[in-house]
């Protein structure tokens, strides 16, 4: 294959959940420290890096799809950039990719990424690279310091899973579960408030399953870290996800109740309302123990904005199976929430379970599972107004002198007024829509 001059310019197009906005944003910034420059899209870069997700099928389909329009933009202006594929798919598919799409130069897996500007050389070089190692330590000890970043950044803290429920590819495709070092983390938040950000989101396949020993030795969980953080000044906000039920401990709930900076928002996936189902899954909670847990957190927090994640026609689900799964939505009365149909993934247990359920049958769930979704979300937005809360600026509206931001429920508010990116205001919460709030500006806070 013919050499091609090294890139000066590259587009990151990242796919699927906070953790690969997360390893997108430090793609971009170890392809920055080699002199290159972002480009806004990936028609006018010489590198595209489509950061993929496995966890549904079409997700993955969309990745060949995307690889296609690249190639023929890359064609209509007589220069195909160099493609890489990183994530997910790369971890699953390995050079099978390069195979359906010969004009893929460079796969590395979510473990390997701090390798790929040495793959990145070797592929304009006139080779390819492939790369789907996980040596997840080596990989964040290899990555640049924290740059600008924006009032809100993403702080993976923790990789893998080791709960390997039957629908789900990601203890292939990241890996058994591995907690980085609280010093580590300490250090990396400070550089990401001192570039910025009023808030950080802590990240994981399980976030609170992330455990390690502070600087006095002592062992500490998600709760001890999040009381750490809590100490740098400028951090105004920190949130976690993903949870799992099993990793929910005493000290996290009670830090809803103890730790003014971790806001009032829990993100903890469920899946099904049905015990039987969720022995299917290998989940290893019971409707009854997940909806305790609710209830304990609620007692420490009773504001707390709850959310889920769902999956219609799991293998062998019964119609009075996913009633219970509509009952639980009554009783937990979520914020928001995900909800998926099954997707069958290769090497998956499920993916060859007795019982798949037709197409046109989780259609028709889904559907009445979402409507169940959108009545209790709007009911809790519309429960919000009348409100006084900060908000945190993220950007400009599209109306003039109109900003957006995120209440301390994660909602969005838009509102005018005097403020600028990454201001925490005081908004009255005024209006509610299914998907957003409606707010007016009481106060511009001090910075």
């Amino acid at each position: 294959m013919a050499s091609s001059p090294p890139p000066r310019t590259f587009h990151v197009k990242s796919f699927g959940c906070q953790m690969n906005v997360y390893d997108g944003e430090r793609m971009a910034e170890l392809l920055t420290a080699e002199g290159m420059r972002a480009a806004d899209d990936g028609a006018a870069a010489d590198l595209v890096v489509l950061n993929t997700c496995h966890i549904r099928e079409k997700a993955t389909e969309k990745v060949y799809s995307d690889i296609g329009r690249i190639v023929k933009d890359g064609r209509e202006v007589g220069a195909v950039p160099l493609i890489a594929v990183a994530g997910c798919v790369a971890q699953a598919e390995g050079e099978e990719i390069m195979t359906r799409a010969p004009s893929v130069r460079v796969v590395v897996g979510p473990q390997a990424y701090h390798r790929l500007p040495a793959m990145v050389a070797q592929a304009a070089a006139g080779g390819r690279a492939t790369e789907t190692d996980m040596p997840a330590e080596a990989k964040f000890a290899a990555l640049p310091k924290r740059r600008k970043v924006g009032a809100s950044a993403f702080l993976t803290v923790q990789e893998g899973c080791d709960k390997f429920c039957t629908y789900c590819v990601v203890p292939y495709t990241r890996g058994a579960e591995l907690s980085r070092p609280f010093a580590d983390l300490v250090s990396e938040a400070r550089l990401l408030v001192e570039g910025g950000a009023r808030e950080i989101t802590l990240l994981g396949q399980n976030v609170n399953a992330w455990a390690g020993e502070d600087e006095k030795g002592r062992r500490v969980g998600l709760a001890g870290l999040a009381e750490e953080l809590g100490k740098i000044e400028q951090l105004a906000r920190i949130r976690y996800t993903t949870s799992h039920p099993a990793d929910m401990d005493d000290a996290l709930i009670e830090a809803h109740g103890s730790n003014p900076k971790l806001m009032p928002f829990l993100h903890l996936p469920v899946q099904s309302g049905s015990d039987r189902v969720l022995k299917a899954m290998n989940r290893s909670h019971t409707a009854e123990s997940y909806l305790r847990i609710l209830e304990r957190v609620r007692a420490m927090r009773p504001d707390i904005a709850l959310s889920g994640d769902f999956i219609v026609g799991f293998p062998g689900e019964t119609e009075a199976e996913f009633a219970e799964t509509l009952q639980i939505i009554a009783e937990a009365r979520y914020a928001q929430a995900f909800s998926f149909k099954f997707s069958a993934r290769p090497g998956t247990p499920a993916a060859t379970m007795d019982g798949q359920i037709a197409a046109e049958v989780m259609d028709e769930r889904l559907q009445r599972l979402q409507a169940a979704l959108q009545r209790d979300s709007l009911a809790f937005n519309k429960a919000s107004v009348g409100k006084r809360c900060h908000v945190l600026v993220e950007r400009k509206g599209r109306h003039a002198g109109q900003w957006l931001g995120k209440s301390p429920w994660l909602q969005s508010v838009h509102f005018t007024g005097d403020a600028a990116m990454g201001d925490l205001v005081e908004v009255d919460l005024i209006e509610a829509g299914p998907n957003s709030m409606g707010g007016r500006l009481v106060a511009r806070a001090a910075a």
